[in-house]
């Protein structure tokens, strides 16, 4: 698919700006030599815990895996409604738009979470900070064993590095959430 082919690229692009070997990001990741091949050349999709993993290693938070909108404000403070960057995650059934540009410490998103679909059952765990709004649906929230489901009007706040995990319970409702995601900068 086009959208594993262009966030393979940019994985390795940032990679490779960082002058790492496939080996070395494999042994800092405990990720296979040649999984990460796949995911860079797009013929793997991957999961939306691999990708944190990696944008933590590389210490960029998750928008700098989504392409840059195609007609950028040139002051890169307002991103238009039909110009927003976008991360599918089809396997996972979430699409996540960047409200926000550039690669600074605070990302904006609008998730849309498909009936039933969430981020397995393997916690993610990565550096940061996040904060969420449910807008419609209902997500199903769990960070460090603690489960609380959210309907609309409902919001969140937790340290990225408390294990957590989320899904749409409903098995016919999309769930649409505003979420932050606030990564420390060295």
């Amino acid at each position: 698919m086009a959208a594993d082919l262009a966030v393979g690229q940019r994985l390795r692009g940032l990679r490779q700006e960082r002058g790492l070997s496939l080996k070395a990001v494999a042994a800092l990741t405990g990720l296979s030599i040649g999984y990460l091949s796949q995911v860079e050349r797009g013929l793997s999709s991957p999961s939306l815990r691999v990708l944190t993993q990696v944008a933590d290693l590389f210490g960029v938070g998750l928008g700098a895996l989504f392409g840059a909108p195609e007609h950028a404000s040139a002051d890169g403070i307002v991103t238009r409604a039909g110009e927003r960057a976008a991360l599918t995650l089809w396997r996972a059934g979430i699409t996540k738009q960047l409200l926000t540009q550039g690669d600074g410490s605070l990302s904006l998103f609008l998730m849309q979470l498909a009936p039933e679909a969430g981020t397995g059952d393997e916690p993610l765990v990565h550096d940061g900070e996040e904060a969420g709004l449910v807008m419609e649906g209902a997500l199903v929230l769990t960070v460090e064993g603690t489960t609380a489901e959210l309907g609309p009007g409902d919001s969140f706040r937790f340290a990225s590095r408390r294990p957590h995990r989320y899904r749409n319970p409903s098995p016919d409702r999309t769930a649409v959430v505003l979420w932050v995601n606030a990564v420390p900068r060295a």
